[in-house]
């Protein structure tokens, strides 16, 4: 029977749910969009929700209570001056679970995990970052094709040196 068994311990020891758990709120902290199986995502949500609470008011308190959970301390940071603002005038569901389908191998459902104002990036936003790597690219490449032209250059000048020695003989 199962008597209010309040959690879903996804076929793993005590510790690794622990651990898994606050693998992936600090995931879903950092990139504001993760991609996993709905039974994991129901159990993410839940620690998510709960830590965004805490950070909307930023206290010593809240800031250690949720250090506990959250190990780097650039995502604890953010958490509490980005994403915890942003959720100010929010009263709960932070975060929203979208349908994927079916995973290929074992046919487990796959959902996208992310936070209710997560914004896809714009095309306008890659543009600049696409130019940015062309432009590096660019310019190691001239810096590559100089060096063979020096060579073959050089190997002209001592052609044509050795041409007007040989009609001299």
């Amino acid at each position: 029977m199962r008597n209010k068994t309040g959690f879903n311990p996804l076929s793993r020891t005590a510790a690794h749910q622990r651990a898994m758990s606050r693998n992936m709120v600090t995931s879903l902290f950092r990139f504001e969009r993760i991609t996993t199986t709905k039974a994991k995502a129901k159990e993410v949500r839940k620690a998510a929700e709960k830590l965004i609470t805490r950070s909307k008011v930023d206290s010593v308190h809240n800031r250690r209570t949720a250090a506990k959970f959250i190990q780097d301390e650039k995502i604890l940071n953010k958490l509490f001056t980005e994403i915890g603002p942003r959720m100010k005038d929010r009263n709960g569901g932070y975060t929203r679970i979208l349908k994927l389908g079916f995973r290929q191998g074992d046919a487990a459902d796959v959902v996208i995990l992310e936070l209710v104002d997560y914004k896809l990036p714009s095309s306008e936003d890659e543009a600049p970052a696409k130019a940015k790597k062309a432009d590096k690219a660019e310019e190691k490449k001239p810096a590559a094709k100089k060096a063979p032209a020096k060579k073959a250059a050089s190997k002209a000048k001592t052609a044509e040196k050795a041409a007007p020695a040989e009609e001299a003989k």
